[in-house]
């Protein structure tokens, strides 16, 4: 008893920061999502209303909600397989036998990831610049006409796609590249002694063995992406004609431009379900030694 007592006191102090700073700010925003908070209600709070279930119905009515939706998911559905395959195609030439300086490279590639997201945004905008980037530039000497990245609603949230996959893909390898690293190279040798290519060796024993890092990598990744919000928000406010706005830049909008707190609070609510759904079918649909692992 006394050493229960001892650890829920060497706990305590980490318990009440994330009970002060994660679970009450949750729970607060829950109850406003079931609100009227506006502006009005900042000023006086007798002017704030319960109206229930209002804020969702609303918001499942809104086009302009659905359609940041449809652009969150655009983002996730392209970009997340871009980052995971890069990620895991890097890891597998700092991982190859022919690798040299590797912790270099790792160090390197890592570097993007702990830059900070506004100072590589903007340097990114000025790449992509239609008259002057250097990304246009190096098109016009193979012949491409000159694009309007971040101006053609095309073109934007491809833009902002391949800014995501370079800023974040570094994290992701530096945690494949340590489970390939824990693979016994046993394996592969007794592979190659059997005949086996390198595509049957990395189907067969690479990505049976990756399986349950890869799972916790596309979760991770899926979550991350659809909180989208830091890349349209420096880089095309949300534009051009709303092709970059995202579910958390809605719900900026609507609390900090529109003062609707309580229409924001619901946002936040309806993507954690969303992101939940979407963790739990990926669960579902994962193999069995992937999740037992």
């Amino acid at each position: 008893m006394k050493r229960a007592t001892a650890g829920w006191w060497f706990v305590a102090p980490a318990l009440a920061v994330i009970g002060i700073f994660f679970v009450l700010p949750v729970a607060a925003a829950l109850l406003v999502s079931f609100t009227d908070f506006d502006i009005y209600a900042l000023a006086d709070i007798r002017n704030l209303r319960v109206v229930g279930l209002r804020n969702y119905v609303r918001l499942l009515e809104t086009p302009e909600f659905w359609h940041a939706l449809g652009n969150t998911l655009y983002f996730v559905v392209v970009g997340v397989p871009l980052s995971i395959a890069a990620s895991l195609g890097t890891a597998l030439l700092l991982d190859s036998r022919l690798a040299r300086a590797t912790s270099f490279f790792r160090t390197a590639l890592f570097m993007p990831v702990v830059t900070t997201l506004v100072a590589v945004a903007v340097i990114w905008r000025y790449l992509l610049n239609t008259r002057y980037g250097l990304i246009n530039y190096a098109l016009g000497r193979l012949g491409v006409a000159p694009i309007d990245w971040l101006g053609d609603p095309h073109w934007a949230m491809p833009a902002i796609i391949l800014f995501a996959v370079w800023k974040s893909f570094g994290y992701n390898m530096v945690i494949l590249f340590a489970g390939l690293q824990s693979i016994p190279r046993e394996l592969y040798e007794a592979a190659r002694m059997d005949g086996a290519s390198v595509l049957q060796q990395f189907r067969y024993i690479t990505v049976p063995s990756l399986a349950p890092i890869l799972l916790m990598v596309s979760i991770l990744t899926i979550a991350g992406h659809f909180q989208l919000f830091a890349e349209p928000y420096v880089m095309t406010q949300g534009g051009p004609l709303q092709s970059t706005v995202s579910v958390l830049y809605f719900m900026y909008e609507e609390g900090f431009k529109w003062w609707n707190l309580g229409s924001a609070s619901a946002v936040a609510f309806l993507l954690f379900l969303l992101i939940f759904a979407v963790t739990v079918v990926q669960l579902w649909l994962a193999p069995r030694r992937a999740v037992v692992a």
